[in-house]
């Protein structure tokens, strides 16, 4: 196997790694950093696809992945914060705000 596809390996064992995280994991913080692993394994999987096709475009996309998965850290450290000052815990099955 060459470098390329060690990469495409890593890039898939990360990925199903932060689907497992978010299928099972109870803490909103925990799901969250899974989100941002499934989120690397396809910046990593752009990185990949570009240098085997010597596509310049692919660097482009991983930039834009890099800057949507720090806005999506933001926006959900804000709403797990917010969580905690109103239901007291972070546990995702426990938060139950639609109920009246």
């Amino acid at each position: 196997m060459n470098g390329l596809q060690v990469m495409l390996w890593v890039s898939c064992a990360m990925c199903a790694l932060g689907v497992y995280g978010v299928l099972t994991r109870r803490n909103a913080v925990a799901i969250l950093l899974s989100i941002e692993l499934i989120l690397n394994a396809a910046g990593l999987n752009f990185v990949v696809f570009g240098r085997l096709y010597g596509q310049v475009q692919a660097q482009a996309f991983t930039l834009f992945i890099i800057a949507l998965a720090a806005c999506e850290v933001a926006v959900g450290l804000a709403i797990i914060l917010a969580l905690y000052r109103t239901a007291k815990t972070v546990l995702a099955d426990q938060v139950n705000l639609l109920k009246g």
